[in-house]
């Protein structure tokens, strides 16, 4: 028995999809916490139960347990409180893969703290717009002199800001985060009166990476890791005593999705990979080193696996493989599954969502197919008239119902945006922007962002399936599909192509890639102009860059 799921589902083993659908419920107080009432409950029922095994490319290597958590974020949560932090103060974290990022984050979860998980890459003015739009208090990032100089650099214009923490060696004008929360006492009490942390208090704020204007602000509350179940238990599959590792820095949500919430709920460690950047052959002998047991990953990582050599490393751990962030193409499924013996189960959801969408293990993946809608999520394809679709008609996935009767785990909208908010909520529903369509089976097949999908001369076409044709050519190790303007037809399809190292750019290969299109797909959706390039623009998550594409274009 799962000690923390049976006290939070009760039942949380379900004989088929149809079952799951209509009994997994989560049970919780007014007052959940993560940090108390899964970190610290872990800790109290379990006190040596490994909670994360930590390494980097550097050869250091360090295995914290619930009691270590607990103690670790008590011992900040003493110092944040020495300073004059407070529930509802905003914290910004720049922590990369750092582990105390795990500490901070569950002490300042204790505090009813607001946590802003922000990339390594954000420039001046993007560390500027955040923090004002916001009002930051503090921020703690790593020892990374880029990141150092950006902040310091923006703090003359950021107001806020009253603290500037790091990591590392000592800096004039920075806290020496790691001295000064050592010295605190690692016994922290539940905050009580009004300090005391409600369910339905702000935990964490995102800022998206929106393909027009700037960043909206997505707002999670403290009940949001428990969405998160339905990610780890039933879509990653996570085990309890088990190993997970996704791949994801700290300023992403798909950190949140598969590196920490969910995962801890369910009782499996976490594998805290510190990569310098992504090397297929290092993450591979990672995997294998401490034979993690589930293993989440971009497409694009999958890509680039499927070119080494996988036979000469043991992934015989790995139970489960997993993938989300953008669809992969049928083909690199098939080849994985080839080559390792084992399926990649894709899902599907946002930064405002857990897992709404995947393939579970009631049911054989659907190469292509981001799979079912997950329990508690009323999930329908809607057409521009507001009307379900039909089997096969294309639409936006939208969440059913949800402003009213809010699924644990959902956003509760966007931070000081009203008309954000509007297209978000329509008619009380929460819409993806994301278009899709159902088959006879139930299964939701994913064409693409509202704003990606290409209209050329009546068509409609998803960059999806177009990139999915070209994968299946030798020549293609990844692209990406775009709109480009056409005088002519309105928008035409543009393939920006990464080769494979035994091909050469040529007008020949442009052609053939061309030619190759017309005969895996309808030949209308063929890219009628072919760029190649060394790599695709792509988030430190691995998500391509489609609209950085589209703008660079533009700007020619």
């Amino acid at each position: 028995m799962n000690y923390m799921l049976n006290k939070l589902v009760g039942r949380y083993k379900f004989e088929s999809y149809e079952d799951f659908r209509e009994n997994y419920k989560v049970t919780y107080n007014d007052d959940f916490n993560f940090g108390f009432d899964i970190v610290d409950e872990w800790a109290a029922y379990q006190p040596d139960k490994k909670a994360l095994v930590w390494c980097n490319d550097h050869g250091e290597e360090h295995i914290f347990t619930f009691t270590d958590i607990k103690k670790y974020s008590n011992k900040m949560a003493n110092y944040f409180k020495s300073i004059g932090l407070k529930k509802g103060d905003r914290v910004m974290l720049i922590l990369k893969r750092r582990y105390e990022y795990w500490m901070t984050v569950t002490a300042l979860h204790k505090m009813g703290v607001v946590v802003i998980p922000a990339s390594f890459q954000l420039t001046k003015k993007d560390i500027v717009y955040r923090v004002n739009a916001i009002g930051v208090k503090m921020v703690i990032c790593a020892d990374d002199d880029y990141v150092i100089s950006q902040i310091e650099e923006s703090r003359p214009e950021c107001p806020s800001i009253e603290y500037l923490a790091k990591i590392g060696k000592k800096l004039d004008g920075w806290i020496d985060y790691t001295e000064a929360y050592a010295g605190h006492s690692d016994v922290f009490e539940r905050p009580t009166g009004e300090d005391a942390v409600s369910c339905n208090d702000l935990m964490l704020m995102y800022f998206t990476s929106g393909t027009t204007g700037m960043p909206k602000v997505v707002q999670h509350v403290q009940s949001y890791p428990l969405g998160h179940i339905l990610t780890a238990k039933y879509w990653q599959q996570v085990k309890n005593n088990g190993l997970h590792l996704t791949v994801s820095d700290s300023g992403w949500a798909k950190f949140s999705w598969g590196k920490i919430y969910g995962q801890w709920i369910c009782g499996s460690a976490i594998m805290g990979y510190d990569m310098d950047k992504f090397v297929s052959e290092k993450l591979l002998k990672v995997i294998e080193k401490y034979k993690v047991t589930t293993f989440c990953a971009p497409a694009t990582m999958y890509r680039f696996m499927i070119k080494e050599d996988l036979s000469s490393f043991d992934l015989s751990s790995v139970k489960h493989f997993c993938m989300a962030g953008e669809p992969l193409n049928p083909s690199v499924m098939e080849e994985w599954r080839k080559i390792s013996g084992k399926k990649i189960y894709e899902g599907f959801g946002q930064t405002e969502t857990p897992v709404i969408l995947a393939n579970y293990q009631w049911s054989e993946p659907q190469p292509g197919s981001t799979g079912r809608p997950a329990a508690s999520f009323n999930i329908k394809i809607i057409n521009d008239e507001g009307k379900e679709c039909e089997i096969g008609e294309e639409g936006e996935i939208v969440v059913i119902g949800a402003k009213e009767n809010r699924p644990v785990g959902l956003t509760i909208g966007y931070y000081n945006d009203d008309a954000a908010n509007e297209r978000l909520w329509r008619d009380g529903n929460f819409h993806t922007g994301d278009n899709a369509w159902y088959d006879e089976n139930g299964y939701v097949w994913f064409v693409g962002r509202n704003d990606d999908v290409i209209k050329c001369s009546g068509y409609r076409i998803g960059p999806f399936e177009v990139e999915s044709a070209l994968m299946t050519h030798p020549a293609v190790l990844e692209c990406a599909i775009t709109a480009a303007d056409d005088p002519v037809r309105g928008q035409v399809v543009k393939a920006t192509i990464v080769l494979t190292k035994q091909y050469t750019a040529s007008e020949e290969l442009k052609k053939e890639l061309q030619n190759h299109v017309k005969k895996v797909t309808a030949p209308y959706k063929y890219p009628r102009i072919v760029e190649f390039v060394k790599e695709l623009p792509k988030t430190t998550s691995g998500k391509i860059m489609r609209a950085q594409i589209r703008r660079n274009d533009a700007n020619k």
